[in-house]
């Protein structure tokens, strides 16, 4: 990828991205898409606990790493960090994927179910099959936004699921990166757009439809190499008309840009 120009529109392991990128010879171009705000509250982890404490929760599905981390951060200045670790003891724990278990690890928080590879809702839906859920209470943290694929698909199979933000998705507050990157678009100025999450996708084209871009971007960046770090992230992508040059197998930043190294170079 010698030279070669990489957009990458991740915000928290950007840097990272971007030094792998550069160590190969690539030229990074960060355009940061989301930004990940806390969404809870002392006050929500008590309120929380005291739900859990009259009706407990028989399954908890943890499914990202920072709101992993965050929950637990909400429980510590709540003085309630033991409490919540004497129910989940109590209770089956499902990850989604190894963010949540390297977060739930450091708490030593005990796993029982993980989904496989590569880490989706199917795959979290599919490790969770065998088991009856027929009235079962189940507590789902929420990542950005709300997942209803699996709040649906486990309410179908007879469970009462309640979702709990520990943070949201918005656009940066400064927009001018991504902003650099549709002009970049526009002409000659990138080689190849890596995408890490559908969010992404999602707030590039709120961007370019607030400069009058959007009915364009998708025959832009079908003229460039575009990297998906796995199928939520194709399929959104798809869903805007963009078909991915190729997706990581594994889902993971090394064979992303092992990839992004063969496509350019090709």
């Amino acid at each position: 990828m010698k030279s070669k120009v990489v957009a990458i529109l991740e915000t928290r392991t950007g840097a990272h991205l971007a030094e792998m990128i550069t160590r190969r010879g690539g030229v990074a171009m960060p355009a940061p898409a989301l930004e990940e705000v806390p969404d809870i509250e002392p006050a929500a982890v008590a309120a929380l606990i005291e739900r859990w404490r009259d009706k407990p929760f028989g399954m908890v599905v943890f499914q990202t790493g920072v709101g992993t981390a965050g929950l637990f951060a909400a429980a510590d200045l709540a003085g309630l960090t033991s409490t919540l670790l004497e129910f989940l003891a109590a209770a089956t724990i499902v990850v989604r994927g190894p963010k949540p278990t390297a977060a739930l690890g450091a708490r030593r928080v005990r796993i029982d179910v993980r989904a496989p590879t590569p880490f989706t809702t199917d795959t979290v839906l599919q490790a969770v099959s065998g088991i009856d859920l027929t009235t079962a209470n189940v507590l789902v943290q929420r990542y950005g936004a709300a997942n209803r694929k699996l709040t649906d698909a486990l309410r179908a199979r007879g469970a009462a699921v309640e979702e709990i933000a520990t943070y949201r998705w918005e656009l940066p507050a400064d927009q001018r990166p991504l902003e650099r990157l549709l002009q970049a678009l526009r002409g000659d100025g990138v080689d190849a757009v890596v995408f890490t999450s559908a969010v992404q996708i999602h707030n590039l084209y709120a961007v370019a439809r607030r400069l009058g871009e959007a009915d364009a971007l998708a025959t832009a960046m079908n003229r460039r190499v575009i990297a998906s770090i796995g199928p939520v992230c194709s399929s959104a992508l798809r869903a805007h008309g963009i078909t991915p040059t190729f997706e990581a197998s594994p889902p993971k930043l090394g064979p992303l840009i092992d990839a992004l190294d063969a496509a350019l170079s090709a």
